[in-house]
C-alpha cells in the first residue's frame, strides 16, 4: 500500500519501520527530518510537509506528541484530510483528546475518508519489535478491513468501540502506568530503608500480587539509573491532564491520580519537560538523599533502538 506516515517520534519511528520493512511503499514526514533519515536510507521518500506526505496516500497514519499537534497537522483545508482522496483512511496513533478525535473523524467522513484512532500502549521499546499492544476504536468493519496492516505494527490488537472509545481507554492505560510508577518508587524506597537488598526485592515484586507493568520494565531503569524509557516528562503530564479532564467531564473523582500528577509536575519543574517520566521517582529519592540503585539492571529495556542505532531512544 502508499502509506503516509507523519511523526517519527520514539514510537512512531519503529512504527513506520515496521510498515516499510514489510514492503509498503512509504512517504514520511516529520518536523525534524533528520529523524526520517533511517527510513529515507531504507528507501521511503521524505516530504516537505505532512500534507504533501499524504498527497495519493491509500492511508495516512499520525503518529503526534499532543492534542494541539493533531490540530495543527489533520483538520481544515490545509490539513492532511484535505490531501487524501475518498476511499482512504486515516489512522491516529497519538494519545488525544476525545473530543478533538470525533471532531477530525466527522471531517474525515464528510470527505470519504474512513477512521481509526489506533494508541499504543505498553512501551516505546516494544514497538521496535512489532509487540506493543494497540487499542483501536472506530467502524467494526474498517477495523476488520485493515486488521492486518495494524498486526504489521503491533502484537496485541483490542477493538475498544467507536471512535473515542480507545482515547479514553488509553489515558486511562497511561494514568494507571504513572499511578504504579510512583506506587512502585515508594515500595522500593521502603524496602532500601528496611535493609533489604534492592535487587532480591525486585524480583520478589515481580513475582507477586504486588507486581505491576510499570514495576517490571520501568523500575529496571529507575534501579540502573538511566530512567530512559523513551518518554518524557512532558508527555507524562499531558496524558495525566487528559485524565484529570475526563474525570471532570465524568464527574469521576480521581484523588490518587491527582496526588501522583503532583509529583510529575514537581519532577518537571526539578528536572525539565524533557526529563524522561521515569524521574518522576527521582524526586523522592531526592528528598530523601537515597538513591535507588542495583546492580544487574539495563539502561535500556530490551528491543529499544531496534536497528537504527538506539534512534528510539532520542529526545
Amino acid at each position: 500500500m502508499q502509506i503516509a506516515f507523519i511523526g517519527l517520534g520514539n514510537v512512531g519511528l519503529p512504527l513506520a519501520r515496521n510498515l516499510l520493512k514489510a514492503g509498503h511503499q512509504m512517504t514520511v514526514f516529520d518536523l525534524d527530518p533528520e529523524r526520517a533519515a533511517p527510513l529515507v536510507d531504507a528507501g521511503a521518500r521524505l516530504a516537505a510537509s505532512s500534507r504533501e506526505a499524504a498527497e495519493g496516500a491509500e492511508v495516512a497514519v499520525t503518529s503526534l506528541p499532543n492534542p494541539a499537534a493533531v490540530a495543527a497537522v489533520v483538520p481544515g483545508e490545509t490539513g492532511l484530510l484535505s490531501a487524501l482522496g475518498p476511499g482512504s483512511l486515516w489512522i491516529e496513533m497519538s494519545t488525544t483528546d476525545e473530543a478533538d478525535m470525533r471532531r477530525f473523524a466527522e471531517e474525515a467522513g464528510a470527505r470519504g475518508i474512513d477512521v481509526l484512532e489506533a494508541p499504543i500502549t505498553g512501551g516505546a521499546n516494544r514497538a521496535w519489535t512489532g509487540e506493543i499492544s494497540i487499542l483501536v476504536g472506530g467502524d467494526e468493519a474498517v477495523f476488520e478491513r485493515y486488521r492486518d496492516l495494524l498486526g504489521v505494527m503491533g502484537g496485541a490488537i483490542e477493538h475498544m468501540g467507536p471512535i473515542g472509545a480507545a482515547s479514553v481507554v488509553k489515558v486511562i492505560t497511561n494514568m494507571l502506568a504513572f499511578v504504579h510508577l510512583w506506587a512502585s518508587g515508594e515500595a522500593m524506597m521502603l524496602a532500601k530503608r528496611s535493609g533489604v537488598d534492592l535487587a532480591k526485592a525486585f524480583h520478589g515484586i515481580r513475582v507477586s500480587s504486588g507486581n505491576s507493568f510499570a514495576h517490571e520494565t520501568e523500575g529496571q531503569l529507575v534501579l540502573n539509573g538511566s530512567y530512559n524509557c523513551a518518554f518524557t516528562m512532558a508527555l507524562a503530564l499531558k496524558d495525566m491532564r487528559l485524565a484529570m479532564k475526563l474525570g471532570q467531564e465524568t464527574e469521576t473523582p480521581l484523588a490518587l491520580a491527582e496526588l501522583v500528577k503532583n509529583y510529575f509536575e514537581q519532577a518537571q519543574e526539578a528536572y525539565g519537560e524533557d526529563a524522561w517520566s521515569t524521574q518522576a521517582v527521582k524526586i523522592l529519592e531526592d528528598q530523601l538523599g537515597d538513591a535507588l540503585r542495583a546492580p544487574g539492571f539495563p539502561p535500556l529495556l530490551a528491543g529499544m533502538g531496534g536497528e537504527t542505532d538506539n534512534a528510539a531512544a532520542r529526545t
